[in-house]
């Protein structure tokens, strides 16, 4: 067993969770790694402890572990609903809590969403190490945004849901009625995968160039940046998740600097849209590896 610290990291999705335990955010041992399919809370969480008691068997005591989760999620730690997963479509997740079953390991346990563990990572390790704050938007299943401002993940109320904000139609979008539950032809249900797919009946990744997709998406994603350039003044805007690519990029940029008509001053003090609005400097590891690092490590 090694003298090290060991911490323990999750990215709770509504697909998979992602686990891992490690030294640090870039030491995790290949074989401290696994995915877990999202079924029930019960099967999920117990394979989820099962993994890390094997760990725990080989490596030692946790220092602490981290986990990064889809939402809504109550982050209060003064709340009694602290760390669970609060109303949800997800069937069966509603009100189940995913620090209880991690308190076995005699650790401190943290719980923030995924989107801020990965705009934690993209701040400290990825995209963001030249700058004070960040946000991190993600574009899959769902669609949701994670802001670090100080070197902290925000939170309030709740915490940020950038998904659910409106938007408005674009001229060649007027017939969709959106997929959001809650709110229909908000932006999640405007632009997430499921809505692409139904609109369209297929993947970003199968479009040309010339699809509408392109053009549409990139709208609906500008606008939330402008939104989010006015409302939080981050100095840089990260977009990942499934859904992205770079071809989505410029249509984004494009837009915001349209909605924002020259009120912010980008060029002079964030050295330009392309500045400002970037690709993930983690790829896909963002999540895992905020995750980590809201373990303390």
């Amino acid at each position: 067993m090694s003298e090290r610290a060991l911490y323990g990291a999750i990215e709770a999705g509504g697909t998979k969770f992602v686990c891992a335990a490690g030294y640090g955010p870039r030491e995790i041992p290949q074989h401290f790694r696994t995915v877990i399919a999202t079924t029930t809370p019960e099967e999920t969480l117990a394979a989820v402890v099962e993994f890390f008691e094997q760990v725990r068997r080989v490596a030692g005591p946790f220092a602490g572990i981290g986990v990064g989760a889809f939402g809504p999620l109550d982050v209060d730690r003064r709340s009694v609903s602290w760390g669970c997963i609060l109303k949800t479509p997800k069937p069966g997740w509603s009100g189940v809590s995913l620090r209880a079953p991690l308190e076995r390991f005699g650790c401190p346990v943290a719980v923030d969403t995924d989107v801020n563990a990965a705009a934690l990572a993209e701040a400290r390790l990825g995209a963001g190490t030249d700058v004070d704050s960040l946000v991190y938007v993600t574009v899959g299943t769902g669609i949701g945004g994670g802001v670090v401002l100080g070197g902290r993940t925000v939170r309030g109320l709740l915490h940020p849901e950038m998904g659910h904000i409106r938007v408005r139609r674009h001229v060649q979008d007027q017939n969709f009625t959106g997929l959001c539950p809650f709110h229909g032809d908000c932006l999640e249900g405007l632009a997430s995968g499921p809505a692409v797919l139904a609109r369209w009946g297929g993947r970003f990744e199968s479009f040309a160039d010339s699809h509408p997709a392109l053009e549409i998406i990139g709208d609906y994603l500008g606008q939330l940046a402008a939104t989010v350039a006015l409302v939080l003044s981050p100095r840089r805007i990260v977009f990942g998740g499934g859904v992205m690519n770079g071809r989505l990029l410029p249509h984004i940029r494009a837009t915001a600097a349209r909605e924002l008509a020259g009120y912010l001053p980008v060029a002079e003090r964030g050295g330009g849209f392309e500045r400002l609005i970037v690709s993930p400097g983690l790829s896909d590891q963002a999540g895992i590896i905020g995750a980590m690092l809201l373990a303390g490590a």
